[in-house]
């Protein structure tokens, strides 16, 4: 029966055996434990720092509390297992001591970043490699049964942006979708949500194009998180700066939950709360 439901339309998640509804659009916090994320306010520095922004997160209206320990910008530094281990174990585990009631989310692509920061207290894994860079990720995820976000990223963080190409953005990445989900299908991986990767690998011509044609992912009948925050995409285009973006990521966000978005994933909670919000009353 699991086999014949797994391309049923998903509209929830089972998050250690409570269902959360998806029906409705969520919106995920960021929140970086690094000191190089593309975006200043975004990195925290301390783990009563991160205690803070998790409260003012929940408090605005977010569901989910993405956590990583990587920073992913386009040439980021590489660094090792254990220093990313190093800095997500302790905010783990003092969130989900002070703030339990905190879905955490971790942003990594190492299969030990998963299942220990899975065992400190964390509930979803969201990789930016969806197991390529580490072939040990979904047995992981499977054994570890927990919900797994899985993205498209052509190349590495340290090389992603130099001539991405594509013969056709939407079908290359489609295809790319389909085989992951087919090897998580016959994994038993129950509860996954894709993302585009919008930022990377990827042109800003190229991001453009996948979202003006988001609506196709919809063939998955899996949820579909959207991930714009401040990013190049936006602020390339407006020519100004991360700082500056915030307008801009209210109008991508906008248009993503328009053609079928049910995770925003975010630097700003409360006006992405209050974009669900407005683009619900639409009907």
């Amino acid at each position: 029966m699991a086999e014949k439901n797994f391309f049923e339309p998903k509209q929830s998640l089972n998050i250690k055996g409570k269902i959360f509804d998806l029906s409705k659009p969520k919106v995920m916090g960021i929140l970086n434990i690094t000191p190089d994320s593309f975006y200043n306010n975004s990195r925290t520095n301390s783990i009563d720092e991160a205690l803070r922004k998790t409260e003012t997160f929940l408090n605005d209206g977010a569901t989910f509390i993405d956590i990583g320990g990587y920073s992913s910008r386009p040439g980021a530094k590489d660094i090792s297992t254990d220093e990313e281990l190093g800095r997500l174990i302790p905010v783990v585990e003092a969130i989900n001591k002070n703030i339990p009631e905190a879905i955490i989310s971790i942003d990594t692509f190492r299969a030990k970043v998963a299942e220990e920061t899975i065992l400190a207290g964390a509930h979803i894994i969201n990789d930016i490699a969806s197991g390529d860079m580490d072939a040990k990720m979904f047995e992981t995820v499977a054994r570890l049964q927990v919900p797994y976000i899985m993205m498209h990223m052509q190349g590495t963080p340290q090389n992603m942006q130099q001539n991405p190409i594509y013969d056709n953005v939407l079908l290359d990445v489609i295809d790319y979708l389909v085989k992951k989900i087919d090897m998580l299908k016959k994994l038993k991986v129950h509860d996954v949500i894709i993302d585009p990767g919008f930022g990377f690998g990827k042109t800003i011509e190229h991001n453009y194009e996948l979202l003006n044609q988001m609506q196709e992912f919809k063939i998955f009948k899996l949820p579909v998180l959207a991930g714009f925050s401040r990013k190049g995409m936006i602020y390339k285009v407006l020519k100004n700066t991360a700082a500056e973006a915030l307008n801009g990521t209210t109008i991508l966000n906008t248009i993503a939950l328009q053609k079928g978005a049910k995770i925003l994933r975010v630097h700003d909670v409360k006006e992405a709360v209050e974009c669900v919000k407005l683009v619900e009353m639409l009907g």
